[in-house]
């Protein structure tokens, strides 16, 4: 068990693409760490390198941008990482390990202790469901339209609000909005949905169509069930916290 004082920290570059038994190599090789009880592991993407093989593999240029360099890093103490080096040596056919030695300065961790369940009350009924529908390009005030629309909707105290960003889609003009490659910040389909009362999301409904210039607004019959903490139970849980 990893504790604070001397220990092992172990990096591995591997590349995305390759395979270990039908599986790509960075996860099987989490995988592995996490049966194996290693303390923690992280796996990070890079944005560009180059191996032994002397190829630059970089999001520049698309059928590059898939093999991009995995990078997995953990601590461990000395007899762990003793332990399962012979393994992920095996398993890292084509990439690098590094181990090197480090000192553990602080380990905090969360108390196991589960918090305690609050009861909730439970409130079902009829409601209406509002859909928006524009670009992520659009603008209120040169401020992103959806953006302004979520915040008129919590300025008239609506239950919530969610925003949806597509990634493909077309709208009355038929044009095509989608991501690529070499346009990864194009005018994508945002939807913003919103459930209340009938009342409210009338008035709502009036307030968006003001601001909406080129879209679509959609109000559905909806039934909610939702589950509201009751307030006090939430303090009594928190004196029950606050005592211990």
């Amino acid at each position: 068990m990893l504790t604070k004082g001397p220990a092992k920290r172990v990096t591995i570059f591997v590349n995305e693409e390759t395979q270990h038994h039908m599986t790509a190599l960075h996860d099987s090789i989490m995988t592995f760490l996490m049966h194996k009880g290693v303390s923690g592991a992280t796996a990070t993407r890079a944005y560009a390198g180059f191996g032994s093989h002397q190829l630059l593999h970089t999001p520049k240029v698309e059928a590059l941008a898939q093999h991009l360099p995995i990078r997995i890093e953990f601590v461990e103490t000395r007899e762990k990482v003793d332990e399962i080096l012979p393994i992920l040596y095996e398993m890292v056919s084509d990439g690098l390990i590094e181990v090197q030695d480090t000192t553990v300065v602080k380990l905090a961790r969360k108390s196991a202790r589960p918090e305690p369940k609050i009861p909730h009350e439970r409130k079902q009924g009829p409601a209406k469901l509002l859909r928006v529908y524009m670009g992520e390009a659009d603008k209120w005030r040169d401020a992103p339209l959806y953006d302004a629309i979520v915040k008129k909707l919590l300025m008239m105290d609506m239950a919530g609000a969610t925003v949806y960003r597509g990634i493909l889609g077309y709208g009355a003009k038929g044009h095509q909005h989608k991501a690529t490659f070499f346009h990864p910040t194009r005018d994508l389909p945002i939807m913003v949905s919103v459930i209340d009362t009938a009342e409210k999301i009338a008035v709502a409904a009036e307030a968006v169509e003001e601001m909406l210039e080129d879209g679509l607004i959609v109000i559905s019959d909806a039934d909610i069930v939702r589950l509201v903490r009751s307030s006090r139970a939430m303090e009594t849980a928190d004196a029950a916290r606050i005592s211990s």
